[in-house]
């Protein structure tokens, strides 16, 4: 299908997210892979992996660019020639990307019961304000991941985890935004976080 949704949280920053409906086929018919990537999307071995790599392609085309304007570093950060700053994401039939004069990063997660199996793995701040009883907990557990995800994505520096160095304050569904922080290695970083629901997925993004 085309575009699902496009966001613009500032002047300098756009969100587009695209919904996968199409075939393997359709995703690849129009678009111009450079050779690694050809390679690397066709050594992928799920259908799914596959389509949302193409995806991730085509919405670089609504914004402008195209394959070979894309790259990554030793981290495995992505990055535009041109300097603007991106960051990719895609689960089950969602992709993602967002795209800014600021650093940034962004998650999509698909809403699943298994969260509060990992919750332990990575909450502890947000412990005192979560509750196993709310009615909304396991979609506030998918927030923090999809916050903490795009702020792993944002700092990106080795060795950062979840539990330990990233904390999201109190947040209602509703409110459509909320602040996070990086405390990792003497360094103290307060990012601005929006985020947003869509059939049964959640997505947050962070703007430095």
């Amino acid at each position: 299908m085309p575009l699902f949704k496009s966001i613009f949280p500032n002047k300098d920053t756009c969100v587009k997210i695209w919904k996968i409906s199409e075939s393997y086929a359709e995703l690849m018919e129009p678009l111009a892979l450079t050779d690694s990537s050809r390679e690397r999307v066709e050594n992928m071995k799920s259908e799914l992996h596959r389509r949302g790599f193409l995806s991730v392609r085509h919405l670089l085309r609504e914004f402008g660019y195209t394959d070979s304007d894309l790259y990554y570093d030793t981290n495995g950060k992505p990055h535009l020639k041109d300097g603007k700053n991106i960051s990719i994401t895609h689960s089950f039939n969602f992709s993602a990307v967002i795209v800014s004069d600021n650093l940034v990063g962004i998650d999509i997660e698909k809403q699943r019961d298994k969260i509060t199996i990992i919750a332990h793995k990575f909450i502890d701040y947000e412990d005192d304000y979560l509750d196993e009883k709310d009615e909304e907990y396991k979609r506030k557990l998918t927030l923090v991941w999809c916050v903490k995800e795009s702020l792993y994505k944002l700092f990106a520096t080795p060795g950062l985890s979840f539990k330990n160095h990233c904390l999201t304050i109190p947040f209602n569904i509703s409110d459509g935004s909320t602040k996070a922080w990086v405390d990792y290695n003497n360094r103290k970083c307060r990012y601005n976080i929006q985020f947003l629901e869509f059939e049964g997925f959640s997505c947050a993004y962070a703007i430095s």
